[in-house]
């Protein structure tokens, strides 16, 4: 089983779409939905597919693990259930009504926004790894 790597990107339109980043596999698969979580299950659902489909073919499939990466606004509405904005804020720094906007789509943030937030969620994730309770 190989790794591959998924794009999870918000549109103009405000839907959600999912694909693979890659040309090392013999297909290529996309999922769609109004949120995130409906693309990636939209893209698995064409995984599954994908697989029928080499069956009925005769044709040898290459099983994946796939690695999901999101933009921000994809991000911020696939975990919005489970980080606030209000944590998010405390969290990056970044004040809530800026996140909504990214959230909504009004506005994307720059390179260096995408880099603060994504290195401070990492350094939250490693302290998150580091608890034990008693």
């Amino acid at each position: 089983m190989i790794k591959a790597k998924a794009i999870i990107e918000r549109g103009n339109d405000g839907t959600y779409g999912a694909y693979l980043d890659t040309e090392d596999l013999p297909y290529h698969i996309i999922g769609d939905g109004d949120t995130a979580q409906e693309a990636i299950e939209d893209f698995y659902n064409s995984y599954e597919e994908m697989k029928v489909v080499f069956e009925e073919q005769k044709r040898e499939f290459v099983e994946c693990e796939f690695q999901f990466s999101y933009d921000v606004a994809s991000f911020l509405d696939y975990y919005g259930k489970v980080l606030s904005l209000a944590g998010l804020e405390r969290l990056t720094g970044i004040n809530q009504g800026q996140l909504s906007h990214y959230v909504t789509g009004r506005k994307k943030p720059g390179k260096k926004t995408v880099e603060k937030i994504e290195h401070r969620l990492k350094e939250f994730a490693k302290d998150l790894q580091q608890i034990q309770f008693v």
